[in-house]
């Protein structure tokens, strides 16, 4: 009941795409989304690219955890157009994601350069894994996905190879006696 989101750029994503049907299969992949945001510098001779895609793929397409129940819910754009219960309770959200990213000021910050916000990979670990499982994180980077996986419940690995990697999440996670770290040479 495993799933696969693999993040990637707008360079690279259509061929990403190609190669991860082949490895799972096209029915494996369930949906694109496009993680939106509007920070930093905007370019003048073309369309600003303010968007990240996010593949996300199934082991079986029949049998896949997704908790829809447990997915954070966004205010309608047009409430008038529903009833003022519906427009309280919110939507969920469609395959667009609005969400800016981990300034280089903010407080959620940990010194990384390609950081996760914390509220794009809660919603992903909350809608596909369940309290108590376990979560895979093969580039780990600043460690976003173990920091969501302790706040949520759930278990982790994060395997990263790039020394600056390890550092900062040394450091994100020096305190915490429960985590094993393992180096290999």
């Amino acid at each position: 009941d495993g799933s696969l989101y693999f993040h990637i750029d707008y360079r690279e994503v259509h061929y990403c795409k190609i190669w991860l049907d082949k490895i799972f299969g096209r029915d494996s992949f369930i949906n694109e989304i496009i993680w939106a945001y509007d920070y930093g510098g905007k370019a003048k001779t073309k369309w600003p690219t303010k968007h990240d895609n996010i593949l996300f793929y199934v082991k079986d397409p029949k049998n896949y955890t997704f908790n829809v129940g447990d997915i954070d819910r966004e205010p309608y754009m047009a409430p008038g157009l529903v009833g003022p219960e519906k427009a309280l309770k919110g939507k969920l959200p469609t395959d667009t994601w609005w969400h800016t990213i981990v300034a280089t000021n903010g407080a959620e910050r940990v010194d990384y350069p390609t950081q996760k916000p914390l509220g794009v990979i809660n919603r992903i670990i909350r809608a596909s894994s369940n309290p108590g499982d376990v979560v895979l994180d093969f580039f780990a980077g600043s460690g976003t996905v173990g920091q969501s996986c302790l706040n949520l419940d759930r278990k982790f690995v994060l395997v990263d190879n790039n020394p600056q990697a390890i550092e900062v999440m040394q450091k994100r996670f020096g305190g915490n006696p429960n985590i094993a770290w393992f180096v290999t040479p």
